[in-house]
C-alpha cells in the first residue's frame, strides 16, 4: 500500500494521537456507507466499535501489516504529528519548557531524529524556504523527503532555535554558520552545522552511530584479487596507501578497516581527522582545530614526534600535509589517508599538482584504492522492477556496497610515474598491470544481481 491509496478526507476528524494509539488507516467510504479501514487484528472488536463510532458508519477491516499502517499514518499526518497538535498558536522562539516537561518543539526534534535512525538515515536536512519548511533523510546517499505536519510550515526559525539549544549554539547569531554537537541517548551523536540562506537557517544533522562498529575489509565488498592485494601493501612496514572518491562514498569506512585489520598491541596508531566521526578501539584519535591552530600539517608534524608505527590523515588538502605525509612514509612509517580525485590514476596527478616531485611520490606510494557506493538490490523482495516492499521503504534498495579499483605501484606504474605521464598514460599502464576499473566491477555485481546497472552508471562515469 502506498501513501496515495489514503483516504484524505477520513482524516478530517481523526487527531494523530487516535490514529496511532489505535493503531487504524481509514482508506475509503464504500457506496453503501461504510467505511473501509486497514487495521492489524480484524477481529479487535473494541478497535472496530471505536472506529464505527468514530464515522458513525459500518466498519469494513481490512488486514494490513502494522509496519504498513505506521507508514502510511506517517505520510498521512507527518513525522512529529503528536507534537504538533500540542504546538501553541502563536511560536515561541525556543519553546521553552517547565522542567520535567519537554515541550512540542523540543518533543518534535526526538521525534524527528527518533525516526531517522530508525530509517537507517546519515543526514537529516531542514530547510527553509518562502512558504514551508522542508525535511529530508538521506538514506543509502540518497534523499528522501519526509512528510511534516503542516502546522510547521511557519515555524523554521523554532526549529532552528531548538536545535540550536539542544547542541549549545548561539541562538541570537542568525548571520553565522555555527558548528556543533548533541549527544542524543546512548546510541547517536550528532554533528549539527547551521548555514544562513535567503529564507532562513539550513540545518544538517549528520547521525554518528557511538556504539563501536567492526569494521571489516571482507565486508564493503572487495573483489578476492583487490582485497589480497590491499592487504599485503597494509601489511607493509611503510608506504602512502590512499582513498579516493567524492565526499559520501566511504573513503573514511575504508580506512577504518585497514587500520582495523592492523590494529594490534605491538603497533602505536595515530589518527587526524575532521572531524572524528566514529571512535577506534586502541587508537588514538586527534581532532583538528584550526581556530586553535591545530590543522592537518600542523598535527602531522606534532603525530610524528609521538613515535607512531601507523598514521591516518582525514585528508590530504594541501601541500604542506601531502610533503609531511610523503616524508612520514618514506621514513618509515605507513601512512593513510584519503584524496577527492575521480578515479585511482587521479591521485598521482593530484599529488603532483600540489608541488610533490614525481620520484618522491613514485618512491612513497604503495597503493591507491578509487571507489564509490552503490545502493544493494534489497533481499526482502525483488528490488526496484517490483516496486519495493516496507523493508526496503518501496525503493527495492536496502543498504550500500562498494565499486573498487585498486592502482599497486609496481615497476611499471613507477616508471610512468617519474616519467611523468598524464593520466591517460598512467591509467593504460594501470590496466597493462592488472587494474579492474570501478565499472568493471559494478557490472560484475549487476550480474551477481548485488545492484543495478542504473546503479552503476548513476555513479560511475562512462569511460
Amino acid at each position: 500500500m502506498s501513501s496515495s491509496t489514503i483516504a484524505k478526507g477520513l482524516f478530517d476528524d481523526v487527531s494523530a494521537a487516535a490514529a496511532r494509539r489505535w493503531l487504524f488507516l481509514p482508506l475509503r467510504r464504500n457506496a453503501d456507507g461504510s467505511v473501509a479501514v486497514a487495521v492489524a487484528d480484524p477481529g479487535d472488536t473494541e478497535l472496530l466499535d471505536n472506529v464505527a463510532t468514530l464515522y458513525r458508519a459500518r466498519i469494513v477491516p481490512i488486514e494490513r501489516s502494522i509496519e504498513e499502517i505506521r507508514a502510511d499514518l506517517r505520510a498521512a499526518f507527518g513525522v512529529g504529528a503528536l507534537a504538533a497538535e500540542d504546538l501553541p498558536a502563536v511560536a515561541v522562539p525556543t519553546e521553552s519548557a517547565n522542567a520535567g516537561h519537554p515541550s512540542p518543539m523540543a518533543r518534535f526534534i526526538d521525534e524527528l531524529i527518533h525516526e531517522a535512525a530508525a530509517d537507517g538515515a546519515t543526514d537529516v536536512h531542514i530547510e527553509p524556504f518562502e512558504n514551508e519548511l522542508r525535511v529530508r533523510f538521506r538514506v543509502d546517499g540518497i534523499l528522501h523527503a519526509v512528510p511534516i505536519p503542516s502546522a510547521l510550515a511557519g515555524r523554521a526559525p523554532t526549529v532552528v532555535s531548538r536545535i540550536k539549544v539542544m547542541s549549545g549554539l548561539n541562538v541570537a547569531e542568525r548571520r553565522q554558520p555555527q558548528d556543533g554537537r548533541i549527544r542524543f541517548g546512548a546510541d547517536i551523536d550528532i554533528r549539527v552545522s547551521t548555514l544562513p540562506t535567503v529564507f532562513g537557517e539550513s540545518v544538517d544533522l549528520r547521525l554518528l552511530p557511538t556504539a563501536e562498529r567492526a569494521f571489516d575489509l571482507n565486508a564493503i565488498g572487495l573483489g578476492d584479487a583487490d582485497r589480497a592485494a590491499l592487504g599485503a601493501a597494509i601489511r607493509r612496514p611503510h608506504g602512502l596507501v590512499l582513498a579516493t572518491g567524492p565526499t559520501g562514498h566511504g573513503k573514511t569506512t575504508t580506512l577504518y578497516a585497514c587500520l582495523s585489520r592492523i590494529n594490534t598491541d605491538e603497533k602505536k596508531i595515530i589518527t587526524i581527522e575532521d572531524p572524528v566521526e566514529i571512535r577506534l578501539r586502541g587508537v588514538n584519535q586527534v581532532e583538528v582545530m584550526p581556530a586553535a591552530g591545530l590543522t592537518f600539517a600542523a598535527g602531522l608534524r606534532s603525530i610524528l614526534r609521538q613515535d607512531p608505527d601507523v598514521i591516518m590523515v582525514g585528508e590530504i588538502r594541501d601541500r604542506e600535509t601531502a610533503e609531511i605525509a610523503i616524508r612520514a612514509s618514506l621514513t618509515g612509517h605507513l601512512v593513510f589517508s584519503t584524496l577527492h580525485t575521480n578515479d585511482a590514476a587521479g591521485a598521482v596527478a593530484r599529488l603532483v599538482d600540489m608541488g610533490i616531485e614525481p620520484y618522491l611520490v613514485a618512491d612513497a606510494l604503495s597503493a591507491v584504492l578509487g571507489q564509490r557506493l552503490v545502493r544493494r538490490r534489497c533481499v526482502s523482495c525483488s528490488g526496484p522492477a517490483e516496486g519495493g516492499c516496507e523493508a526496503c521503504r518501496r525503493t527495492g534498495f536496502r543498504g550500500r556496497t562498494g565499486l573498487f579499483e585498486l592502482l599497486t605501484i609496481d615497476d611499471a606504474i613507477r616508471a610512468a610515474i617519474v616519467a611523468r605521464s598524464g593520466g591517460k598514460e598512467l591509467r593504460a599502464a594501470a590496466r597493462a598491470s592488472g587494474l579492474r576499473s570501478m565499472r568493471d566491477d559494478g557490472l560484475g555485481k549487476v550480474d551477481a544481481g548485488l545492484t543495478t546497472l542504473e546503479e552503476v552508471r548513476r555513479v560511475v562515469e562512462e569511460t
